[in-house]
């Protein structure tokens, strides 16, 4: 199907007052582009001896006032259809490329939201896939430190790379006094993102790691291990020894002294996890 040519728009007024008054000859049939009816006009004036004139006057006259109330909308639709029509291409063009800009931001939008939903899901599967985790901090809450120990160390089979599980399982071996294992892991931790190096300073679960001669070396080197033979270390400790908070100095005797009576038989493994506990907590 092909499309019209476009055609400058007639104006109704116009319209309206040519036919009022040269309505008899057809001129406004040519103004409208009714050509044809335009000629039939002239042509029955020539032929009608003029005979015919008072009644295409009269016609004349009533079109033109059908004109001047007619609407624009319907003065348009059947005066100005293809100049309308090319109108409307221009506000559909508009519209459309205004539609394409805000197709453009949903599917932006869209595609960040499916990212953010994607992440998502990557980190609820890596919880999912990973239960020891979960099952090992409830443990540690418990103060079951052999039983959280086991499930950290099983979440560190799952993802070796995991801060928050080197961090905790750091903690529950310095509640369980192994503190090579958990001076390693706390310089995993750190090595792999872990920055709160003041929880590390203030939390009450590590008191029996920063009591430890070398620590001030450990937390001197940014948290890492270093590289000091045991000679070296046996020498810094000694002189350590006699810059330790007083504090810490009297955690270390008391937790001494528990361990002492547990060994003795004098107080049982329940008995003493509760008042180490109560230790620590202070």
């Amino acid at each position: 199907m092909t499309s019209r040519k476009y055609q400058p728009p007639r104006s109704r007024v116009t319209a309206g007052i040519i036919s009022l008054f040269l309505g008899a000859f057809g001129v406004q049939k040519f103004y409208l582009r009714q050509n044809g009816l335009g000629i039939l006009m002239v042509l029955a004036l020539i032929f009608s001896g003029l005979e015919a004139m008072p009644f295409l006057f009269i016609w004349g006259i009533i079109e033109g006032v059908m004109l001047l109330k007619m609407s624009d909308q319907d003065f348009d639709r059947k005066y100005n259809r293809y100049a309308s029509r090319n109108r409307r291409d221009d506000y559909l063009e508009q519209r459309r490329e205004r539609q394409i800009q805000k197709s453009r931001g949903k599917i932006g939008r869209r595609e960040r939201g499916l990212e953010r939903r994607t992440i998502s899901t990557e980190r609820k599967a890596i919880s999912k896939s990973n239960p020891f985790k979960t099952s090992g901090i409830k443990k540690y809450k418990d103060y079951d430190l052999e039983g959280a120990i086991e499930d950290f160390s099983r979440g560190l089979d799952i993802n070796q790379n995991d801060v928050a599980l080197h961090f905790n399982i750091a903690c529950a071996y310095s509640l369980t006094e192994e503190k090579d294992k958990a001076y390693y892991h706390l310089a995993k931790a750190v090595s792999l993102g872990f920055k709160d190096f003041e929880l590390i300073n203030t939390k009450d679960d590590l008191a029996f790691v920063r009591i430890q001669p070398e620590f001030d070396e450990f937390r001197s080197n940014g948290f890492a291990l270093g590289g000091r033979s045991d000679s070296t270390t046996s020498a810094r400790s000694q002189q350590k020894d006699e810059d330790l908070v007083i504090t810490d100095d009297v955690l270390l005797s008391q937790l001494n002294k528990l361990s002492q009576l547990r060994k003795k038989g004098l107080l049982s493994q329940e008995e003493f996890n509760l008042e180490r506990k109560k230790l620590l907590r202070r």
